[in-house]
Formats: C-alpha cells, sequence, structure tokens
C-alpha cells in the first residue's frame, strides 16, 4: 500500500509541476511588466527551474518503490516533503491560501510520507 501512496505522490506532484509550468507561462507572465525588459527571460526560467526540480523529484518518487532500497526510498521522500512542503508554505503564505497550489502541494507532501 505505500507503494501506491509514493507513486500516487509521484504523479499528482508531476501534474502539480506541469500546472505551476503552464500556468506561469499562460496567466502570469504576460500581465507582469518588468524593468528593464532584460529581466523577462531570465525570471521565466527561474521559474520554470522550479517546474523541473518539481518534475524530476515527481518521478523519482514514482519509481522510488521499484528501486529495491529503502535508504534511496526515505532519501527520495525526504527531499521530496521538504521541496514540495517549502513550496506548499510559501504558496499558503504569499496568496493568503486563495491559490489551490498550497493544497496540491500539501497533498503531494501528505501522500509521499504516507508511502515513507
Amino acid at each position: 500500500m505505500r507503494d501506491l501512496f509514493l507513486q500516487a505522490s509521484g504523479v499528482l506532484g508531476f501534474a502539480a509541476a506541469a500546472i505551476h509550468g503552464a500556468l506561469g507561462e499562460v496567466r502570469i507572465f504576460p500581465k507582469v511588466g518588468f524593468q528593464p525588459e532584460r529581466v523577462r527571460p531570465l525570471l521565466r526560467l527561474v521559474w520554470q527551474s522550479s517546474t523541473v526540480g518539481w518534475m524530476a523529484l515527481a518521478v523519482l518518487l514514482a519509481v522510488a518503490p521499484s528501486l529495491g532500497s529503502e535508504a534511496a526510498r526515505h532519501w527520495i521522500v525526504a527531499m521530496a516533503a521538504v521541496n514540495f512542503g517549502f513550496a506548499a508554505i510559501g504558496n499558503a503564505w504569499s496568496n493568503r491560501l486563495r491559490h489551490f497550489g498550497w493544497a496540491l502541494l500539501a497533498v503531494v507532501v501528505g501522500l509521499a510520507v504516507a508511502g515513507w
């Protein structure tokens, strides 16, 4: 059962990362003005680097049960819980709980910890 929790955490984490990347490109960056304008590509890359990082952690969560190593499993879960947890807290605080992202990321953390 804990393998299923871990795999679900990975799938949901990957979906959250994909939503994060898409919403940034579609809803945030077109509306934000940057001064100087040359900073736009840098901020876009920084935004998407978190997307790629979350996707990588999500893949590790999903494949952790098949690695055959309890130590690897524990480290993957610990690092994913810290990373997704920090993002959930930051999202909840900065958006005053008005955005669904914090709840989605919190579920990812909960499922990962349940699959520990």
